[in-house]
């Protein structure tokens, strides 16, 4: 099969599974606000694996943003901090362990700012940098690394 189609078809399946798992962490009251588990970000270790995976990661972001309410400037530099982090797993993470670690500091650098400065949420930065990091460690770090643990055992992705 075209190596192209292959890679456009894991990065619409990453997309597409991105917006599932957001749909399910926003029915749960999950996915935004101050304290937030967005289940989809689990899915950031996957740039380890495939290349894929970097545009199907901020793609799902910005659809998921756009569909679930969130503001333009929130969808804009949300969806930037995921490639962020998708590009840093991608390019600098050489072990599979820190395949979480770029998602998690592109996210707590940006998110903060957006939930005090975008949404206006009462708190201070600190709090919002707290909250973030460690709602990023259970999404990205826990969740991540069970599925990145799963996804090495298996054929579906290799580089």
């Amino acid at each position: 099969m075209n190596k192209r189609v292959v890679l456009v078809t894991h990065g619409a399946m990453i997309a597409a599974l991105y917006i599932a798992l957001t749909y399910l962490a926003n029915a749960f009251g999950l996915a935004s606000g101050a304290i937030q588990v967005r289940l989809s970000e689990a899915l950031t270790v996957l740039p380890f694996f495939t290349p894929a995976a970097v545009p199907g990661l901020f793609l799902g972001c910005i659809i998921s943003n756009l569909l679930t309410g969130c503001v333009a400037l929130d969808t804009v530099f949300g969806s930037l901090a995921t490639l962020l982090g998708a590009l840093g797993t991608r390019c600098l993470a050489k072990k599979r362990l820190l395949a979480p670690v770029f998602p998690i500091l592109a996210n707590t650098a940006v998110i903060p700012f957006l939930l005090r400065y975008v949404y206006g949420i009462p708190g201070s930065l600190a709090y919002f940098f707290l909250t973030v990091f460690v709602g990023e460690v259970i999404s990205c770090g826990i969740l991540g690394s069970i599925l990145s643990g799963i996804v090495q055992k298996t054929k579906a992705f290799r580089n």
